[in-house]
């Protein structure tokens, strides 16, 4: 594959309001950091309530009865959607080296980041046209039908691990049913996400439709979820945020509230598994974007008899994983999104060996300069330690030893998180077993992560969210059911 540019055009750094580009009401701007080498990439104009309050009136402006975007056919929706796909794809590139620059993932990470963006448009262009009531045969002489209508004005705040991808996770299924956005990035990775904005100009969403608003969380993103004149609110990120965001939304005018949060997932290997390829697989789960990932097998239990073969694979194949700028096409890690998350994984590692872990590799900072943290693997993990029960969202795998599949299902599911699961097994008894009791929103079988996709949900169970997000599913938290019961003179 050919490389990325280490050195891409900063085109856009202001606010995105009705297809317009506009400086912040405050006049207030915040610094964007390159997380390899904790320089400033560029200033980026900062959104707060004000800005948040112009965007909502655009949007509810464009969500009028009479305004083109509701009177556009839902083909034409779908059109729409499918044409920014292809401008997403035309600039895979330069989106990747963006996202790569911003975020320090490695840039084939990056890149391949935006084909799965371009997949989840693609998909959910296909469904504007196919989003459709029921007729429902109740008693009486009368005619009974349901129309799936849009919420309205949604807001919507995405993460900065995976900016690109979860920007169409929330834009696909939201205007594939019509409604209109307000969407805030993370203050960490703003830049693909502005320039999105100007390709949803280019592929010709009226205005309002979309509106793009960076700024920090605790102003911008506030503004979002206490709004009264939003009637959604989609959130990705740490479930202390979801918290806020829930008690908010409650607040203001009880706005729906859909959340994909943090997760502490177990991935639990049975000694008849393919131990080259369950190492395989859940090393790169685990170490791929540094870590920082929602549904990372970080809780690695391994059964007795293969135990220490398991950690010995795994310290080999840690010791060999290259960390090292994004456009080194050699590296497979890069650093940590920024200094605060750096410092939460350095003192959950010390947390680890001071509780008594056994630190196999890695465990320390690379270079002294970027933050860079080198893969870590513990075993001898217990599930009373720190870094056996809080979200790390860094490179580190623990990896803990298991005997029964009655022990091994009940410490899995003691989590307050509930967000994915794995078991490798080559039985099929064991795998349904642990399928049907694992609380968990995602399941998978001799596979981990690497099989998420635009037409299968992803979401969590118990402090890991509400709602489901990708697929069928996640178009429903985009609608409104409306049942609709006319008189006739007979039913026939």
């Amino acid at each position: 594959m050919e490389g990325g540019d280490p050195k891409p055009e900063i085109k856009f750094t202001q606010i995105f309001i009705n297809n317009e580009w506009c400086n912040s009401v405050s006049g207030k701007t915040f610094e964007t950091i390159n997380p390899c080498t904790e320089e400033k990439i560029c200033d980026i104009q900062a959104g707060d309530k004000e800005d948040i309050d112009k965007a909502v009136y655009a949007a509810r402006e464009a969500f009028k009865i009479t305004s083109p975007w509701r009177k556009m056919n839902a083909s034409q929706r779908g059109s729409l959607i499918y044409k920014l796909a292809e401008l997403l794809a035309r600039d895979a590139k330069y989106i990747g080296s963006l996202e790569s620059l911003d975020n320090g993932k490695p840039f084939q990470e990056g890149f391949y980041g935006v084909y799965f963006a371009v997949n989840v448009l693609k998909y959910y262009a296909g469904w504007a046209d196919k989003i459709q009531g029921k007729t429902i045969p109740i008693d009486g002489d009368y005619m009974c039908m349901t129309r799936h209508e849009p919420v309205g004005v949604c807001g919507q705040i995405i993460p900065w691990n995976y900016p690109v991808p979860l920007l169409t996770w929330k834009l696909g299924p939201a205007l594939a049913c019509g409604n209109t956005i307000i969407l805030k990035p993370a203050e960490q990775t703003t830049l693909t996400a502005l320039y999105c904005a100007s390709l949803i100009k280019e592929a010709g969403f009226p205005p309002g439709v979309v509106n793009i608003v960076p700024g920090y969380g605790v102003t911008a993103g506030d503004a979002i979820s206490s709004h009264t004149d939003i009637d959604k609110v989609a959130f990705t990120g740490s479930t202390v945020t979801g918290h806020k965001i829930q008690a908010s939304a409650a607040k203001s005018n009880l706005k729906r509230v859909t959340m994909e949060l943090g997760g502490k997932s177990p991935l639990v290997v049975f000694d008849d598994a393919d131990l080259n390829m369950t190492v395989a697989c859940s090393m790169e789960c685990v170490m791929a974007s540094s870590g920082q990932k929602c549904c990372a097998p970080t809780r690695v239990f391994v059964q007795e008899s293969i135990y220490e073969d398991f950690v010995k694979k795994s310290k080999e194949a840690a010791e060999k994983r290259v960390v090292g700028p994004p456009f080194d096409v050699k590296s497979q890690q890069g650093p940590q999104i920024d200094r605060r998350q750096f410092e939460k994984v350095l003192n959950l590692i010390e947390s680890g060996k001071e509780e008594g872990a056994t630190l196999q590799c890695g465990g320390k900072r690379i270079g002294n300069k970027g933050f860079f943290v080198e893969p870590t693997i513990f075993s001898d993990v217990t599930d009373d330690m720190r870094i056996a029960k809080e979200e790390i969202f860094g490179p580190v795998q623990c990896i803990f030893k298991f005997k029964t599949m009655e022990e091994v299902i009940e410490r899995a599911n003691n989590t307050t998180y509930g967000l994915a699961s794995g078991v490798f097994t080559q039985d099929i008894n064991k795998a349904m077993t642990f399928v049907q009791t694992a609380l968990a929103g995602t399941v998978w079988v001799n596979c981990y992560d690497n099989a998420i996709c635009s037409q299968a949900p992803f979401g969590g169970f118990k402090m890991s969210g509400q709602g489901r997000e990708l697929g069928e599913y996640g178009l429903q938290e985009y609608y409104e059911v409306k049942t609709v019961t006319i008189k006739v003179p007979q039913k026939i």
